[in-house]
């Protein structure tokens, strides 16, 4: 598209005259970028270089919408594609070493503003819009959701989606946690927002059947900016039986689904397609997008991956690992640009891309596109938004402090769950709850195994023998101080919908196969690394990793693992030794949690064996063991840090 034929002072005073107004809004969201040498522009007959249109008054970022490498921009609409991810219910403003970053009200009026920016007509005429996008994990179990789920619907976080306007929200592993109920409840107490996954069904899910028969749940989402049509699809990891809590909504391939939507889409006459992905991490984006076609650019989530561009602002303790955007090619060779944001409410990111007349992208704004910190420091503060602060923020606030204030026991020794200190000294080469023994994991395995013990004497139920806890239901990513421990610790650490679960008579041979399992990625770091009670596990990690087929159970052995050594219970029974299953080795009860034994999360193949419930989430057997069985005192005798007597790795 050519540029009106303007003259200098026209588009000068045109820059001026528009300059007071975006100047509050875009000031703390342009950067500048260093002048192309060979770039020139023609007007009235002129050509000028961008530094002879600096040198006239011409602001820096109408001389880069102006002109790209050199030649006048062919650009027909531009489309300023706003997102996020991983939001997880955090709308508080972050603490410790981030203070002063993040929050849900910040976040806001940052994407406000990004949004009124982009809503400015461009001087060269160009026409211009946005949408914005959640990639997933909208909400998550813990002390944040619990205050909205005790309120009652409308949610919190159902406020705030509504406040905050997103063009669509695609549905994340986290947002089925709490099983689909509650995801009901968050979706049905908003008011204008679409979720969206091409491939989940929930025919066997009524209320969510519903919530798709209104068009509150859909495949996609077309929303219309400048008069363009754009189409928004999701999709949801195929992991999703595996890692969450889905019940019974169907998890269809991603490939096959996300391409009939695409197809459908651009067949009604939609020519620029977003795909809004939440597949666990950035590496599945990059390696969906070759397998399909008709996709501009990807919006990812799920990963906790660090994407920014040159000069881009970080919270404090964040590193970029990645470029914004990394470029994947479809199966028509086209460069798609795909881009994520660390989540919590501390970034919004901005791509800015360039359309032709047939939709098709042809620039991409490198000076515009990146990601902005959502932050309450000089220089980019912004101010919290006064209604998410009033209606959100302020009563989440309330209840977490409530909690923060009871003050249930007290440490003399650091409580260890960070997920993986790499380098660590021997025994262990990498230390953390997702690879290694440690006093937190041990604590709450204990705490299983108490409570289980506890509630089977009192109702004439089989007896736990042992306890299996997984690495990844252990959430927060830190050590803690020695010294007291409230009540909000326990929600922190263990927020998921997770029920106490018993499953007696698990055979010698099985429970091998368990422990294989929770041995075989632990360079993955994937959260299904033990943690147990009654039990000793020696494991060599240069032994051969199990390999399960399957996304539910029951799984299927497809390679045997011969990692796990030796297996001893506390009474000094052997089970395992030196990797053989003992002849007339005893079944044991095993105390663990639903998620693992019913859900087959992080592929542990109990493989539906009979189960029975013991009504206690984790949290509260948490909670009773350390108020109740310890009394309120958690001691570096009986908790050391840096341990290696459980779960014991050799080489």
């Amino acid at each position: 598209m050519m540029l009106p034929r303007l003259t200098l002072a026209a588009l000068a005073g045109a820059a001026i005259s528009a300059a007071p107004a975006l100047a509050q809004i875009a000031a703390p969201l342009l950067r500048s970028q260093p002048v192309r040498p060979t770039a020139a522009v023609s007007l009235d007959n002129q050509t000028l270089s961008a530094g002879a249109l600096r040198e006239r008054g011409m602001p820096q970022y109408i001389i880069d919408d102006l002109v790209i490498e050199g030649v006048v921009s062919p650009v027909d609409f531009w489309l300023h594609v706003l997102h996020n991810n991983d939001g997880e219910s955090r709308v508080l403003p972050l603490t410790g070493a981030q203070a002063g970053f993040g929050g849900a009200a910040r976040f806001k009026t940052l994407a406000d503003a990004l949004k009124a920016f982009a809503d400015t007509p461009r001087i060269d005429g160009v026409p211009q819009g946005w949408v914005f996008i959640s990639s997933g994990d909208n909400i998550l179990p813990g002390i944040n959701l619990n205050a909205s789920i005790n309120a009652g619907i409308p949610f919190y976080d159902s406020v705030l989606f509504d406040l905050l306007g997103y063009s669509a929200v695609t549905l994340g592993n986290h947002d089925f946690d709490s099983n689909p109920d509650v995801l009901a409840d968050f979706i049905t107490g908003t008011n204008n927002t679409t979720f969206v996954s091409a491939n989940l069904g929930f025919a066997n899910e009524p209320r969510l059947q519903a919530l798709a028969n209104s068009g509150k749940l859909a495949r996609s989402k077309v929303v219309t900016v400048q008069g363009r049509q754009i189409g928004i699809v999701g999709a949801t990891t195929e992991l999703l039986p595996v890692i969450s809590s889905p019940r019974n909504t169907i998890v269809n391939p991603v490939v096959a689904a996300v391409q009939t939507e695409i197809d459908s889409l651009t067949a009604s006459g939609v020519s620029i397609i977003i795909l809004s992905t939440h597949l666990q991490g950035l590496s599945s984006e990059l390696a969906l997008v070759p397998l399909l076609t008709g996709v501009d650019a990807v919006i990812a989530g799920g990963g906790s991956e660090v994407l920014a561009a040159p000069g881009d602002l970080l919270v404090p303790g964040d590193v970029a690992g990645f470029p914004y955007p990394v470029v994947a090619v479809s199966a028509t060779g086209t460069n798609v640009p795909v881009v994520t944001t660390v989540g919590d409410y501390k970034y919004v990111g901005r791509l800015a891309l360039g359309f032709d007349s047939a939709g098709n992208v042809v620039a991409t704004d490198t000076t515009l596109s990146g990601i902005r910190r959502v932050s309450g420091v000089a220089p980019d503060a912004v101010l919290p938004d006064p209604a998410v602060q009033a209606l959100v923020v302020n009563p989440v606030q309330a209840a977490n402090d409530a909690l923060a204030s009871n003050i249930i026991a007290n440490s003399d020794v650091i409580l260890e769950s960070r997920r993986n200190v790499a380098g660590s000294p021997a025994p262990q080469a990498n230390f953390g709850i997702r690879v290694s023994e440690t006093n937190v994991g041990n604590l709450v395995a204990d705490a299983l195994l108490w409570e289980a013990d506890r509630i089977a004497r009192a109702n004439n139920l089989p007896i736990p023998d042992v306890s299996i806890q997984n690495g990844g239901g252990i959430r927060i990513n830190d050590f803690r101080a020695a010294g007291p421990v409230n009540e909000k610790y326990t929600y922190d650490q263990l927020p998921f919908a997770n029920f106490l679960t018993l499953v007696p008579n698990i055979s010698a041979a099985q429970l091998k196969v368990i422990l294989e399992n929770a041995v075989s990625n632990v360079a993955g770091a994937d959260g299904r690394f033990p943690h147990v009670a009654g039990m000793r596990i020696v494991w060599d990690a240069t032994g051969t990793a199990q390999t399960l087929a399957g996304s539910a159970p029951p799984y299927v052995v497809t390679r045997p693992g011969t990692r796990v050594r030796d297996v001893i219970l506390d009474d000094g029974r052997y089970l395992v030794v030196n990797g053989i299953v003992l002849p007339g080795a005893p079944s044991v009860n095993v105390a663990t949690i639903d998620f693992l034994a019913v859900q087959g999360g992080d592929q542990y193949p109990f493989n539906n064996a009979p189960f029975i419930r013991l009504g206690v989430t984790y949290q509260r057997a948490f909670f009773n063991f350390i108020t109740q069985a310890l009394g309120g005192v958690i001691t570096s005798r009986d908790y050391p840090n840096r341990i290696n007597n459980r779960v014991i790795r050799r080489n």
